[in-house]
C-alpha cells in the first residue's frame, strides 16, 4: 500500500508539472501578428522628385517552428505572408493609394532561452530574413493619374532581432508574446510606357505577435 501511494503521488506530481523543453524538442506556435513598417522612402525619381510614399500596417496569422538544440538554445523559423498598400505623399498625396503587394518574409533566428525550467521563459533571438514581394499591382487611381503602370519591388535580404516570452498554461500548452525587428530594404520600379521611375524604400517593420504554442 505504501509503495502504491508513493507511485500514485509521483504520477500525480508528474502530470501536474509543466513539461519544459529539452534538447531535441520541437516548439510549434500559432500567432496573430501585426506588421508595422517603419518606412523611410526616397523620392520617386525622376518624375516625382519631391514625392514620397507610405506603407500601411497589416494583420495576419503566422506559424513558427523552433528546434531546441539544447535546453537553452533553439532555432526558430517563422512563416507568414501579409498584404500591404502603398500610398502617395507630398505631390502624390492626391492620388491616394498607389499600389498593393504581398510580402513573404521567411525569417530564421537563433534563440537563447534564459530560464528553460521556469513556468515563464523569456528568450532573445537574432538571425536572417529573406523577403519576397509578389503579386504587386498598381492601383486604379495611379493608372488613371499617370497611365497604365507596372510596379515591381526587389526582394530583400537582411537581419532580424527578436525578444519574447513563453508562459505555461498547461503541461504542454503555453502562451507566447513576441516582438521582432526585421531589416527590409527594397527598390521600387514603376514603368509607365517607356518612362521608368524608381524609389528606395526602407521598410524595417516591427512585428508584434501573440499566440499559443505547444511542445513535442
Amino acid at each position: 500500500m505504501r509503495n502504491l501511494l508513493i507511485a500514485t503521488s509521483g504520477a500525480a506530481l508528474l502530470l501536474a508539472s509543466p513539461a519544459y523543453a529539452e534538447k531535441g524538442d520541437w516548439l510549434v506556435r500559432l500567432r496573430a501578428i501585426v506588421v508595422a513598417p517603419n518606412e523611410k522612402t526616397g523620392p520617386v525619381q525622376p518624375t516625382f522628385a519631391t514625392s514620397h510614399t507610405a506603407v500601411d500596417n497589416s494583420v495576419a496569422p503566422e506559424i513558427d517552428f523552433t528546434y531546441m538544440a539544447t535546453k537553452h538554445v533553439g532555432a526558430e523559423l517563422i512563416l507568414a505572408t501579409t498584404k500591404h498598400h502603398v500610398s502617395g505623399k507630398d505631390a502624390l498625396a492626391p492620388v491616394g493609394r498607389l499600389a498593393g503587394t504581398w510580402v513573404l518574409p521567411p525569417t530564421l533566428t537563433l534563440q537563447y532561452h534564459f530560464l528553460p525550467d521556469a513556468a515563464v521563459r523569456p528568450y532573445f533571438g537574432a538571425g536572417a530574413n529573406y523577403t519576397i514581394f509578389y503579386n504587386t499591382k498598381s492601383s486604379g487611381a495611379l493608372n488613371k493619374a499617370i497611365g497604365a503602370t507596372k510596379v515591381r519591388l526587389r526582394d530583400s535580404f537582411g537581419y532580424a532581432l527578436q525578444a519574447g516570452v513563453d508562459m505555461d498554461l498547461s503541461k504542454r500548452v503555453f502562451l507566447n508574446l513576441d516582438v521582432k525587428y526585421i531589416d527590409i530594404d527594397t527598390k521600387a520600379r514603376l514603368k509607365t510606357g517607356s518612362l521608368i521611375n524608381r524609389e528606395r524604400v526602407h521598410l524595417d517593420p516591427l512585428v508584434f505577435g501573440i499566440g499559443i504554442g505547444t511542445r513535442f
